[in-house]
C-alpha cells in the first residue's frame, strides 16, 4: 500500500524512526526517503507516545531530507492534524530553502505543521503557547 505515489515510496520498511522524549516535547529526526510503512509506524508511534506521556509538541527535523515530495507533504500534515487532535503541536525544522521553494511549487500548505529555524527556536514556541489545560486537568503557567 503506497496511497498512490509511485516512486521510493514503496517496497519494504527500511527502517524505524526514532522518536526521542525532550521533557514534554518528542523529537523526531527524518533522514533519507521516508517509505510507506515507516511513515505508517512513525504516526503510530507518534500517537501512541503522545497520548501516553502527555507531549505538548513533536518537533521534526527535515534537514537530512534531499528532497521533498508529495507524499512526504501528505505525511507531515497528517502528522500534524493527527497531534492537534491529541492537544500537541507540530513544528517541522531544518527545512532547506529549495525545500521551501519546493513545496510551494507543488502546492502544498501544509496546514496545522508550523515551522522555526532551528529545534531550540521550535522548543521555544511550544513553550510558548503550551495549553493552558489538558485532559480536563488544569495545569500551572509560570508568569
Amino acid at each position: 500500500m503506497n496511497g498512490g505515489f509511485p516512486g521510493p515510496h514503496q517496497g519494504p520498511a527500511t527502517g524505524h524512526v526514532p522518536v526521542l522524549r525532550l521533557g514534554d516535547v518528542l523529537l523526531v529526526t527524518l533522514q533519507g526517503d521516508l517509505h510507506d510503512s515507516t511513515a505508517q509506524q512513525l504516526q503510530q508511534d507518534l500517537a501512541e507516545t503522545i497520548s501516553s506521556s502527555g507531549a505538548r509538541g513533536v518537533v521534526i527535523d527535515i534537514s537530512g531530507v534531499e528532497i521533498v515530495d508529495s507524499f512526504l507533504g501528505r505525511v507531515l500534515a497528517e502528522i500534524a492534524g493527527q497531534t492537534e487532535l491529541l492537544a500537541a503541536r507540530t513544528v517541522v525544522v531544518g527545512m532547506r530553502p529549495a525545500v521551501a521553494i519546493t513545496l510551494v511549487e507543488l502546492g502544498l500548505s501544509l496546514p496545522g505543521v508550523h515551522t522555526a529555524l532551528s529545534t531550540e527556536v521550535a522548543m521555544e514556541l511550544l513553550a510558548e503557547h503550551a495549553p493552558s489545560h489538558r485532559y480536563g486537568g488544569l495545569r500551572r503557567e509560570s508568569l
